[in-house]
C-alpha cells in the first residue's frame, strides 16, 4: 500500500495548528502554533520555559490538528515524533518561520523573546505513516497558553 509523501500535506496552507503535548501522567494540554511545513517536516518555535517544550522533553510524541486563530479544530488530529533543533538546524527552521510570516517571525517574536530575557527553541515535528495512526486521544484537551 503506498502512502502520499508528505503526511503534513493538509498543514501546508495552514496558519495555525492544535499542538497537543502530554503531562507525566498522560493528560493532553492543547496550544495552538504557528508552523511551516518543508518537505516531510514541521517546524514551529516557541521560548525556553514553556510548558510545551518541557512536555517535548519528556514526551516526544505529539498530536496535531489544523485549527483556527482561536485554537477552535478544523480537522483531525495525527500522531507525531517532536525534536528541539540547535544549531544550523534551528536557524533553517526560524528562516522558514520568517518566510512564512515575515512581519510577525522575522521580527516581532524574536524582539519579544529577547525583551523579555526569552531564549527562542525550534521544534520539528516527523509525522507517522497512516498505519501507525490511532485514534485521536485528544478530548478534552486542555487549553495552554504557553
Amino acid at each position: 500500500m503506498s502512502y502520499p509523501s508528505n503526511l503534513f500535506a493538509p498543514f501546508v496552507r495552514q496558519q495555525t495548528a492544535m499542538l497537543t503535548t502530554f503531562r507525566r501522567d498522560g493528560r493532553p494540554v492543547g496550544t495552538a502554533v504557528h508552523l511551516v511545513v518543508e518537505g516531510e517536516h514541521l517546524y514551529f518555535r516557541t521560548w525556553h520555559t514553556a510548558g510545551k517544550l518541557k512536555r517535548i522533553r519528556n514526551r516526544p510524541m505529539v498530536e496535531l490538528a489544523p485549527c483556527d486563530a482561536r485554537g477552535r479544530p478544523q480537522g483531525p488530529a495525527m500522531r507525531a515524533q517532536a525534536r528541539i533543533l540547535d544549531g544550523d538546524e534551528a536557524a533553517h527552521a526560524a528562516h522558514l518561520l520568517g518566510k512564512k510570516y515575515p512581519l510577525l517571525h522575522s521580527w516581532f517574536i524574536p524582539l519579544l523573546h529577547r525583551l523579555s530575557g526569552k531564549q527562542t527553541m525550534h521544534i520539528v515535528l516527523t509525522a507517522f505513516a497512516p498505519e501507525s495512526q490511532e485514534e485521536s486521544g485528544s478530548a478534552g484537551v486542555v487549553p495552554d497558553a504557553g
